[in-house]
């Protein structure tokens, strides 16, 4: 479990795996009772900050993962990864179970994530993704700055259960604090690639086998897209039939615009604020 100041919600996600013998949390600078909490429920407990990467927008997500992934002794060699903000269920237990005592090729399984909001599944209005949790250690690791890629070196299988998302567990000014950092990263993300020249590919974004490189070509072409915002909601609202979700639905879909359009305003100041530094930089050398 990786964790950041997540008292209100690190007790019920370690109740939902306390059948586990070998629970390990990675925390990145908690200053409030998470690491306390932790270790008085009998978890290991490692205390690390985020390695700063090249980039000036901050620590390097993928980087923490693999750090742990590499460095914690794990008593078992199939692993489970999950949030603080979640909650494994007796069903996906069994399964989980069931899956790494049958014999087979599989080096890691994908777990499909059930959304809540305003006390509400919401089924429609998000993708109920199946996510990358139970693997073997040695055969995965992470790339992206935020919201990291999970790479598996070899075959990943299902499993038929669901884990319990509860994303909005500390209430909306988190919410919004949360995603205030996260357009930034993904904004200065999106510059970055720019500048790098980094292009996108039709036939890899909906064909590359490489899980990786299918989702980077993936990212590249939806940043392109003119009206992202509104074409976010119109998806999840319209297409998904996010309006089955009632309320819960129409807000979730807001707020997904909202943070589309955060984005979008990010990457246009970065842009602009780019030759303004490059102008001031050339004046002072030249004046020295």
């Amino acid at each position: 479990m990786y964790t950041k100041n997540e008292q209100l919600d690190i007790l019920a996600c370690l109740q939902s795996v306390a059948w586990s013998d070998d629970i390990h949390v990675l925390d990145s600078g908690s200053n409030d009772a998470t690491v306390a909490i932790a270790r008085n429920f009998g978890a290991h407990v490692i205390e690390r900050t985020y390695g700063e990467n090249k980039l000036a927008f901050g620590g390097d997500e993928a980087g923490h993962r693999n750090w742990g992934l590499k460095n914690i002794s794990f008593k078992h060699e199939w692993i489970y990864i999950i949030d603080a903000d979640e909650r494994m269920t007796p069903e996906l237990f069994s399964a989980a179970e069931s899956a790494i005592a049958s014999p087979g090729r599989h080096v890691a399984f994908r777990v499909q994530r059930h959304d809540f909001f305003l006390d509400t599944w919401i089924k429609h209005v998000t993708p109920s993704p199946f996510n990358i949790r139970l693997f073997l250690h040695e055969k995965v690791h992470y790339e992206r700055l935020v919201n990291s890629i999970t790479v598996v070196d070899g075959p990943v299988g299902e499993i038929a259960a669901h884990f319990n998302h509860y994303s909005f567990s500390k209430g909306m000014s988190n919410w919004f604090d949360k995603h205030n950092r996260y357009s930034s990263l993904e904004a200065a993300q999106i510059v970055f690639n720019t500048n790098s020249k980094a292009k996108f590919s039709l036939r890899k974004a909906f064909f590359s086998k490489a899980i990786n490189e299918r989702r980077f070509h993936q990212k590249e072409m939806y940043y392109r897209a003119p009206f992202r915002p509104l074409l976010m909601f119109g998806l999840l609202y319209f297409v998904k039939r996010g309006f089955l979700d009632g309320r819960a639905g129409l807000t979730y879909a807001l707020l997904r615009s909202i943070y589309e359009y955060m984005i979008v305003l990010k990457v246009r100041e970065m842009k602009t604020l780019e030759p303004a530094v490059s102008n001031e930089s050339h004046q002072t050398a030249v004046s020295g």
